[in-house]
Order: structure tokens, then sequence, then C-alpha cells
């Protein structure tokens, strides 16, 4: 089961639960594969809606290796995903938002 107050967000991958989160490393990781930008205009191009098959792509990638998964972007792209193309935009959003989001007050 995913821990959304350590960043993890569900997934299901071939049948199986997973749980994806976006690590240093995972961030790192991701900075390197998209080559230009940086994660803050990552983030712009989802909120804005401006993302590309590629950007989810390898953003779910990223976010499933940074909570254990041994695949790479080449596996995710033959996997079969529960909730298909709109799922996979979804976790993306969530990855990035729980990534990003700052303690609240008081916790």
């Amino acid at each position: 089961m995913a821990n959304p107050w350590a960043g993890e967000v569900a997934v299901t991958l071939n049948g199986e639960a997973r749980a994806a989160r976006l690590t240093l490393g995972a961030l790192a990781e991701l900075e390197a594969q998209l080559g230009t930008g940086t994660l803050v205009e990552l983030a712009e191009r989802f909120e804005s809606g401006r993302f590309s098959a590629r950007d989810v792509l390898l953003l779910v990638a990223a976010g499933l290796r940074g909570g254990g998964w041994p695949g790479t972007a080449a596996d995710l792209l033959a996997a079969d995903m529960a909730g298909g193309p709109v799922a996979m935009v979804r976790a993306a959003a969530e990855l990035l938002a729980r990534a990003f989001a700052l303690p609240e007050a008081g916790g």
C-alpha cells in the first residue's frame, strides 16, 4: 500500500500493486533523461497541460524506480498499467505534487 505522507503514489503494473515515489535519485535520473529544461519546467508543463507522453512515461518510470521497481522506461512501454494512459497521467501528476508539497503547518 502506498503511503501518501511519504510521497508515494499507488500504481498497479502488470496486475501487481506498487508504490512509486520521486526520491532525490529518481528526480536526478528524470532530469538527466529529459535532457533539457528543469524539473520546475516539467511541473509547469503538467500544471498547464503542455506535457508529452514521453514526459509521463519517464516520470512514472522514475517514480516506480524510486519505489524499488527494477524496470526501465522501455519495460514500462510494454507493461499493463491498470487504468491505462489516464491512470498513468494521473500518477505522474500525483508524483510531482507529492514530491514538491510542503509539509503542513503543525504536522
